[in-house]
């Protein structure tokens, strides 16, 4: 039997205490995680679906969280398109061989997504029978996706992704259309494995500007939500910028967004819908504070979010990798027990 706030809340009637889960809650943060990653390559952790199921674990056995999110990485997707991704310690995610031009996108090979990444799928099993609360799927948007694809790496201000989207954007579509399906197929497959939520991250989407965020954000978003739509499975939308999109985002009805930190929860709950729950939305900083700190501005969020029925409390953007442990601990205890 499943721990059901998450899901209550993802329906909006959850009448206890909210559910609180953290993005990249399973990772370098936790001294376990970096133990293991001692032995083995993130990659391998992330191909190897026991090794997946136990980073999952994780963080469900140290602080009991109310969901675990499965351990993996947006670029999956990208990885299947044999451009050579790998990752450096320093440096992140790095793709060896970025797309530069129109004809970079029609000699991507075709991908079955179903054999590409039925590690994934692999891992999702090993991990749902040890698990006593909900496990959450994900992937990245399209929009994100296609910027790695593009820089080659984490950017901060994307100039060569932006730079194709404004002079090119025919062919910046067809990159996005088929990131789009691609995406599709991948949280089918999770759906199928067995997660009972799906958060889709555009972790890039606040370096648009809104009419570009519509065109080349939004519109694919939905059309993922189009395709999942048979699955009626609670989609959680997440993209830095949140707080301005807020309203877009909701347009597409959406179980959840997913707010960054930059704004109030309760001035943005009485401009949603009723029946999209909100997550969020705690600055990650935060946690370089004090317990006794991070308590009181835990207290002060609840507060201010007081009985609402679709409300769950997480960060607004990944834990920081040197995140204390302590931190975590009070964070988790306040929202589960008060104090």
């Amino acid at each position: 039997m499943y721990n059901s706030l998450l899901l209550d809340a993802l329906n909006c009637k959850n009448q206890n205490r909210p559910p609180v889960w953290l993005m990249r809650q399973a990772g370098r943060y936790m001294p376990q995680y970096r133990t293991m990653r001692e032995k083995y390559s993130f990659l391998e952790m992330c191909h190897q679906p026991e090794l997946a199921a136990e980073v999952t674990l994780m963080p469900i056995k140290t602080f009991g969280m109310d969901a675990a999110i499965l351990f993996s990485d947006i670029l999956v997707i990208p990885e299947a398109l044999e451009v050579g991704l790998r990752f450096e310690e320093t440096k992140g995610p790095i793709i060896e061989r970025p797309l530069n031009t129109l004809n970079d996108i029609h000699n991507l090979p075709d991908v079955h997504i179903p054999e590409a990444l039925d590690y994934v799928s692999q891992a999702i099993k090993t991990v749902l029978p040890h698990l006593k609360v909900p496990l959450i799927g994900f992937s990245g948007a399209p929009f994100t996706l296609a910027s790695y694809l593009i820089e080659g790496r984490a950017s901060q201000n994307l100039k060569k992704t932006k730079q194709w989207m404004l002079r090119e954007p025919s062919s910046f579509h067809q990159l996005l259309n088929r990131l789009a399906n691609l995406t599709i197929e991948y949280l089918l497959l999770q759906i199928e494995a067995g997660v009972k939520a799906i958060q889709i991250f555009d972790s890039w989407a606040h370096v648009l500007s809104y009419r570009h965020f519509q065109e080349f954000s939004l519109h694919y978003l939905k059309k993922i939500l189009e395709g999942l739509a048979s699955a009626t499975i609670p989609i959680i939308l997440f993209c830095r910028g949140s707080s301005v999109f807020a309203s877009s985002l909701a347009s597409l009805k959406p179980a959840a967004i997913s707010l960054d930190w930059n704004s109030d929860l309760k001035t943005v709950r009485q401009t949603l819908p009723s029946m999209i729950a909100l997550q969020g939305n705690l600055d990650p900083d935060i946690l370089y504070a004090s317990p006794h700190a991070i308590r009181q501005q835990v207290s002060q969020m609840l507060k201010g979010m007081q009985r609402d029925p679709g409300y769950i409390f997480n960060l607004g953007h990944g834990i920081h990798p040197d995140t204390p442990m302590e931190s975590v601990y009070a964070l988790v205890e306040c929202v589960q027990n008060g104090k």
